[in-house]
């Protein structure tokens, strides 16, 4: 009895179309392998266009380009050039780490090109090896191929001047208000190696026997976060740092940094969650003096209310601020950093009477945790200031702050305006209502 064919031969005689069908099906690894049994399989296996599908299905690429964006011949030799480079990760990691960086970096040239310069090249597997050798421990593998597609922002410097030069530019952000002002930047691997020594050497009780690395800082009021490299868990610090006080920044049941297929741990999360928040307008660009940069304040319900009285437009929202020095303590307050943002988009009217202008000369907060009131507070002005509201003109914005018992709350109240002028009012004095915003730790804290 004659021994059957192997199985090359039986798919060699298939013909074209089926072949390249069940070629394409088996994916990229099976029919390099299909092309060392035949010349007719070679050539089947060599075809281009199933290559672009690999490139496409595996790795997202849709031009035949190497890892620096370099063009290649074909998309053949990209897959074998990614591979060598990058075959070591699981391939859909990397296909989603790569497109994180390339939608990211997208986003910034259109809106933030200033912090887009500010982008580094990616390091090699022998530069993530010495770090890990300088640190003493192993990174998690997302962390890892993050850093293979783009080594951060550029790093702070001994220069105060070149530092001041980026220091609104970091692609995290921040926020203002008074004299509290906070920008944070994604750390290169160097910065990295350098500030975890530098906090081990400074806080041996927080750092000693945890596998802690600093990824990100901010260069005006310190605020520093905290990936532990053995569960892959993000935290932010409190002003009680020293103390090893630190809160999670990324939902815990969501982190899986040793799962086969694809791996996830609170740096990659966390930098996903802050893109979809850039992209959906949840969070944009704004003028920091002279200079502009991303800011926290939420744009977009439900964190951001709004509200329309008389042809006045007035919108509020609130960030959780862990690194204040008056958070957490013996009363276990929370502190919040509130966002108020005036405008009169057409036309101040007020019955029935249309009013060039008008200024605001008062104010009134109820400050609730959960339904109790904790706080009812009138006053004069805004942070010092009597705005006047036009019609077209940009909005009037001014950032506060306010403490909190712990567990969740809101703000609500409202504005006393005049029609004109304080100086020469043209009719009597109304109410601006501020709708009720959240104040409360979210799941993700930037």
């Amino acid at each position: 009895m004659a021994a059957p064919p192997p199985a090359a031969a039986g798919i060699e005689s298939l013909e074209g179309l089926v072949l390249d069908t069940i070629i394409s099906k088996a994916g990229a690894r099976p029919a390099a392998a299909l092309a060392c049994a035949s010349a007719r399989l070679r050539a089947a296996a060599a075809d281009d266009s199933l290559w672009r599908r690999f490139c496409a299905e595996d790795l997202g690429l849709d031009a035949p380009l190497d890892p620096e964006d370099r063009p290649l011949p074909s998309f053949k030799v990209a897959y074998k050039v990614w591979m060598e480079s990058f075959g070591m990760y699981p391939l859909p990691l990397v296909k989603r780490v790569k497109k994180f960086w390339a939608s990211l970096k997208s986003w910034l040239s259109e809106n933030f090109p200033e912090a887009f310069k500010t982008l580094c090249k990616g390091v090699s597997e022998a530069q993530l090896k010495s770090a890990e050798d300088d640190l003493g421990f192993k990174l998690p593998m997302p962390t890892k191929l993050l850093y293979r597609f783009c080594n951060a922002q550029l790093p702070f410097s001994e220069d105060d001047d070149a530092n001041k030069c980026i220091s609104t530019y970091g692609i995290i952000g921040g926020y203002a208000f008074y004299d509290h002002l906070v920008n944070v930047h994604l750390s290169p691997l160097e910065q990295i190696v350098v500030e975890t020594k530098e906090y081990c050497r400074e806080f041996p009780e927080v750092f000693s026997g945890r596998k802690l690395i600093v990824v990100a800082t901010s260069w005006f009021h310190p605020k520093t976060f905290l990936l532990n490299c053995s569960n892959g868990e993000l935290y932010v610090g409190t002003h009680n740092l020293p103390i090893g006080e630190t809160i999670p920044c990324v939902p815990k049941s969501l982190i899986r940094p040793t799962d086969n297929d694809m791996p996830q741990d609170g740096l990659l999360l966390w930098l996903e969650e802050h893109l979809r928040r850039l992209q959906n307008g949840m969070v944009k660009t704004r003028r920091l003096g002279t200079s502009r940069y991303i800011s926290l304040y939420p744009e977009a319900s439900p964190s951001c209310t709004s509200a329309m009285t008389n042809g006045v437009k007035v919108r509020a929202s609130a960030v959780f601020v862990p690194e204040h020095p008056q958070n957490g303590g013996p009363r276990g307050r929370s502190m919040y950093t509130y966002s108020i943002r005036m405008s009169v988009p057409e036309a101040c009217m007020l019955g029935g009477v249309y009013y060039s202008s008008c200024q605001l000369y008062a104010r009134h907060w109820i400050i609730r945790s959960g339904d109790r009131v904790v706080s009812d507070v009138h006053g004069e002005g805004v942070i010092g200031e009597f705005p006047v509201l036009s019609p077209g003109q940009e909005e009037f914005v001014y950032e506060s702050c306010t403490p909190l018992p712990r567990g969740p709350g809101s703000v609500e109240g409202s504005f006393s305006f005049v029609p004109g002028k304080l100086s020469r009012p043209e009719g009597k004095p109304f109410e601006v209502t501020v709708a009720p915003f959240p104040l409360e730790i979210p799941e993700y804290i930037f």
